[in-house]
């Protein structure tokens, strides 16, 4: 895997701390949501701890500079008012972050399967997540429990039926 290329506002001091003023604040948030998804689908992970403080996501040792729980915490609810991100607890600590929206997720699986010709077949989400055939596409690598959100979006469209069976879970599309 190659190395992450960090944009240069991480080596800038003060976008690690939040800004003042409300259009430059909006604009470190959405600056930041930008990187947290580009480093997330560049480590392959769907969760964060906002107590992760050795994540080099939230640190740069190289400027001695680190986000706050609170900026992590507002960049996050940023991700959500998006669609981007969901807590996991009550709490707000732990979080599944989204490289794409679950309704574009969803959009793409759909889109595969028609092009695939497998409507009306069943399909594990073992194959859609990290299948061979898929090994090329956008959704390759995604996290089951957040193909499952977006697969549950598809069914409440009337696109899907998510079946289970021991545990584990299958998918009509129609």
């Amino acid at each position: 895997m190659a190395e992450f290329q960090w944009p240069w506002e991480y080596t800038f001091p003060p976008f690690f701390t939040l800004q003042t003023h409300d259009e430059t604040r909006q604009q470190q948030l959405k600056v930041w949501s930008d990187l947290f998804l580009k480093y997330l689908k560049h480590t392959n992970q769907f969760l964060l701890g906002i107590n992760d403080q050795n994540l080099p996501l939230f640190c740069n040792e190289s400027i001695k500079r680190r986000l706050s729980s609170e900026l992590i915490l507002l960049i996050l609810e940023h991700l959500q008012s998006t669609g981007h991100a969901a807590p996991l607890d009550k709490r707000r600590q732990e979080w599944q972050v989204y490289w794409y929206t679950l309704e574009e997720y969803g959009n793409m699986v759909y889109d595969w399967i028609q092009e695939t010709g497998q409507t009306n077949s069943i399909c594990t989400l073992y194959e859609i997540a990290l299948g061979e055939s898929t090994t090329q596409l956008d959704f390759h690598g995604v996290d089951e429990a957040v193909l499952l959100k977006a697969l549950r979006l598809l069914e409440e469209k009337g696109k899907c039926e998510l079946i289970e069976m021991d545990g584990s879970h299958g998918v009509k599309f129609f």
